[in-house]
């Protein structure tokens, strides 16, 4: 945009014997440039802006004159007029102001019902491109109350229950009009039809599958739970939860190692803590066939810089004794060289899992003051 000197310089200033500006031009010699372009702009020709205004506190005569041109004519002329401009905002992606000049042709409630049908037929193509599919079947509704047989309104329809997941209307609305179709022996539209059936009936196999397959998903669910259910019960194990139980535990489960076979070997999570040293290790998973001299083995085959450290001297293998909790909340000191088969099931005392885990204390011998030092209330206090 030029500047005020700039436009100064290039103004028509009449020199003596000069013909003098006309009327409607001499008006713009004392504005500047954007004054000059703020009155074009009131133009209806030349508007880049909406300005509803004449620049003094009125409205654009020029404009509303144009507003009133819209609406000349017979009704069905001026909906055809409004139609067209929705159609060329159609072409043209302007899917919104395609649906203002839709809405206007309707608002002219014109007598044609073919012109009324297009009308909601075209604003229901632009309702599907918005993604606005309700609004897409109601229009397709008011289309086929005028004009039964339209098949646009049926596939447009149907693809709008399509996107919405509504897989049996959308099937019944295509068969009902290939079916129009067949019996008038129509063939336009048909293959389009077709291939809307076709995706239809993909999609319907699609969600069928998925929904086979996490029925299969369930049902192996439930029959590893069932499972494991038989078999903690013929082993005679017992379970029991605490308040608080360790978060790495959360979401750890015990398993069959052949998932619906009761007698395959049992699988499950354990804590092996260190009391002496307020240390602890979880170990992922723990057969009901390995003793507790394995898993202190496995735990304990460290460098001997771990040996090195303060507290750490006597926690060699041989030195360390293991101990489990009892279901009446005491400790008892459990044979290293048992199965942990072998010590869950027995009958005397009852030592049960622990959160769904195996819990092991283990201690060297030299700490033997530890037992006297547990607290068998606070134990029995942690439980649920």
């Amino acid at each position: 945009m030029e500047s005020s000197s700039e436009w100064d310089k290039r103004r028509y200033v009449p020199q003596k014997g000069d013909p003098a500006l006309p009327p409607q031009l001499a008006d713009y010699s004392s504005k500047t440039t954007e004054e000059v372009m703020k009155d074009i702009n009131r133009l209806p020709l030349f508007m880049t802006e909406l300005d509803e205004t004449d620049g003094e506190g009125g409205e654009n005569e020029g404009l509303e004159a144009l507003k009133a041109l819209a609406y000349e004519g017979e009704p069905d002329e001026v909906a055809s007029n409004f139609k067209n401009q929705g159609n060329d905002c159609y072409k043209s992606k302007q899917y919104q102001d395609a649906v203002q000049y839709y809405t206007k042709a309707l608002e002219v409630k014109c007598d044609d019902a073919a012109i009324n049908a297009s009308l909601y037929l075209n604003r229901a193509a632009c309702n599907l491109e918005l993604k606005n599919y309700r609004r897409c079947i109601n229009d397709c509704k008011l289309a086929l109350l005028l004009t039964p047989d339209n098949v646009k309104a049926y596939y447009r329809s149907a693809k709008a229950y399509l996107a919405l997941g509504k897989l049996d209307e959308a099937s019944e609305l295509v068969d009902f009009a290939l079916k129009q179709q067949e019996e008038h022996e129509v063939k336009q539209d048909t293959k389009a039809l077709e291939i809307l059936g076709t995706q239809i009936k993909h999609q319907k196999e699609k969600l069928e599958e998925q929904e086979r397959q996490r029925n299969e998903r369930e049902n192996a669910k439930k029959a590893k739970e069932a499972a494991l259910a038989v078999a903690l019960t013929l082993r005679g194990y017992t379970i029991i939860h605490t308040k608080e139980p360790f978060g790495i535990l959360q979401d750890k489960k015990i398993t069959l190692e052949a998932e619906t076979d009761v007698e395959s070997q049992m699988i499950f999570p354990g804590m092996v803590l260190y009391p002496t040293l307020d240390e602890w290790d979880f170990v992922e998973q723990i057969s009901e066939l390995n003793t507790p001299k394995e898993i202190i083995g496995m735990l304990m085959d460290r460098p001997p810089e771990y040996f090195a450290q303060p507290g750490h001297g006597n926690f060699q293998p041989k030195n360390l004794q293991a101990y489990m909790q009892t279901q009446g909340g005491g400790l008892v000191k459990v044979g290293k060289n048992l199965s942990f088969k072998e010590i869950l099931s027995s009958k005397q005392p009852i030592i049960p899992l622990m959160d769904n885990s195996l819990r092991i204390y283990v201690v060297p011998k030299q700490d033997g003051d530890f037992l006297s030092q547990w607290n068998k209330t606070k134990a029995l206090s942690e439980r649920m």
